[in-house]
């Protein structure tokens, strides 16, 4: 880690004081209220701020410099704990070298746990996620017998001191099973629908993370050519399951979408790379599952697709506040075509007061390097309200 996360965490990740190159806060506040400050003296403190790099008026970063400090900067936005029914009940904790766990364990993000995700290193926990922890106090989950952590995997770190609970098992599609078997414990049921997500290509895979966590459906596992037992089970386990895949056929075969078609009906979600496919997730629905973001007024998490496990720190985002679907860049410095029209095509109208439209408000995972602070600025002008019928 870069820094110490310490309780200011948000001045640290969403407000901008470090993380991607911003100048750390001093002692000396800003200038007095009572008088004008000198122009380069309120620049500096609009940067000390974060303004723009890090909050726009339609986009908030929370900018650390990987996505264990991401992670514990959204768990605190999402939970700030500063009052004690502002607490989770419950943390996950899942080491930071299995992304495939981290994404399954969005599934507790859905009521009634709702627990944000936090990484380990090695069986560790990394400073970052050690101060956000003493910070969230988790209050204790009472569907999971009082655990206050979860620990996802057999290499998860296990804070001292805190009862926890454990979703373990010798590989991906196995601790899936038992992250959705836990969710059932809380829950008092299983959800009849179930996401399956390749275990081999994590940049189709990463929006499972946030579908998971808005609708409590576990995210379980398949190669692209064979479905492991553990899927089977988790999916037999359901009565009249329905399942969805996500990604093209080159990251899940025809022959398994037709295997998990003996199981229920399957549907699959898809975009010919990892930026329209991750649309085609935002665009979705089925009856009541799904996204559905056809139209504006919503909010949105946006992250590179080469930092996978962000989609596992940025899945709170998806179940709190203004629920949103994870979209995604692949170069840090250009926003994809697709995503630029696609954002055109929800941007907000109006006809004669703004004040009475709807808004699109977007969260950024990482520094610069992630998303760049020119990609940022588009994405803000993409999401602003615009009068009805000025050329977009």
């Amino acid at each position: 880690m870069r820094a110490r996360l310490t309780l200011p965490v948000l001045c640290l990740l969403v407000a901008g004081c470090g993380g991607s190159g911003a100048k750390p806060a001093t002692d000396q506040g800003p200038p007095a209220l009572g008088r004008p400050a000198p122009k380069a003296e309120a620049t500096q403190a609009a940067q000390d701020l974060g303004f723009p790099g890090f909050a726009t008026k339609n986009t908030t970063r929370v900018g650390g410099a990987d996505p264990v400090a991401d992670a514990a900067g959204v768990a605190l936005a999402v939970f700030p704990s500063a009052a004690s029914d502002a607490r989770p009940s419950a943390v996950s904790i899942v080491d930071a070298g299995d992304w495939r766990a981290a994404i399954s364990a969005a599934q507790l993000l859905a009521s009634p746990v709702v627990a944000p995700i936090l990484f380990s290193q090695g069986g560790k926990l990394p400073v970052a996620t050690a101060d956000a922890l003493k910070t969230l106090q988790p209050t204790g989950a009472r569907k999971l017998g009082g655990a206050k952590v979860v620990r996802i995997g057999n290499a998860a770190g296990t804070p001292p001191g805190l009862q926890a609970e454990s979703a373990g098992g010798s590989d991906p599609a196995v601790i899936a099973r038992s992250i959705d078997a836990l969710q059932a414990q809380a829950a008092g049921s299983r959800t009849r629908e179930v996401i399956v997500a390749p275990a081999d290509a994590p940049s189709y895979a990463m929006p499972a993370a946030g579908l998971a966590a808005k609708t409590g459906a576990p995210v379980l596992w398949t190669g692209k050519t064979s479905l492991p037992r553990a899927t089977v089970r988790a999916i037999r386990a359901r009565k009249n399951p329905r399942i969805y895949v996500i990604g093209p056929p080159s990251a899940v075969a025809a022959n398994v979408v037709r295997a998990l078609g003996n199981l229920g009906p399957v549907k699959r979600i898809h975009g010919a790379d990892p930026v329209t496919n991750a649309i085609a997730v935002a665009r979705f629905s089925d009856g009541a599952f799904g996204w559905n973001l056809v139209d504006p007024g919503h909010g949105l998490v946006l992250a590179n697709a080469d930092r996978t496990n962000d989609a596992a720190a940025a899945a709170p985002l998806s179940a709190t506040g203004s629920h949103g679907p994870l979209l995604l860049v692949t170069d840090g410095a250009a926003i994809p075509s697709a995503l630029q029209s696609y954002l055109l095509d929800i941007q907000p109208g109006y006809d004669k007061d703004p004040v009475r439209g709807v808004y699109n408000h977007a969260w950024l995972l990482g520094d610069a390097g992630a998303i760049s602070g020119p990609v940022q600025s588009r994405i803000d002008t993409l999401l602003e309200i615009q009068p009805v019928g000025r050329a977009r």
